[in-house]
């Protein structure tokens, strides 16, 4: 997946509530310079809606990664909306894991984690592969 196909998602993710806050953008705009996108790259994005990708080319590293960076979008403003957590649910059922994975998720992941919390996360994520 490309970096802007990430950020197109998080875009969305971050306006399925109707309103995009100064933390999502800053968030995602930080997401987009660290995969080597720039600023004026990015702010487009923020005007649209982008359509659902097909996640086929991923590995589970990228997979998890990807999941993790919508749990920490989710999060950000310390609001979570039922719009979201759909649009979490579709996403994650795409990339071939079974939706209860945010769930188990959501209480756990934050924006600063230690290198032992993210991998006892991956653990629990990959439970939740469908086979």
């Amino acid at each position: 997946m490309e970096s802007i196909d990430k950020i197109k998602h998080l875009v969305n993710l971050a306006a399925v509530d109707g309103e995009v806050t100064e933390a999502e953008k800053q968030f995602i705009l930080n997401i987009g310079v660290a995969n080597h996108m720039l600023v004026p790259e990015i702010l487009p994005l923020f005007t649209t809606t982008h359509p659902m990708i097909v996640f086929s080319d991923l590995t589970m590293d990228q997979k998890f990664e990807y999941i993790l960076l919508l749990m920490q979008l989710v999060k950000i403003d310390a609001k979570l909306y039922r719009e979201e957590l759909l649009y979490c649910a579709r996403i994650i059922n795409k990339l071939g894991y079974r939706e209860q994975v945010l769930f188990e998720l959501l209480d756990r992941v934050s924006t600063e984690m230690t290198s032992s919390q993210l991998e006892d996360l991956r653990k629990k994520t990959d439970a939740y592969l469908l086979v």
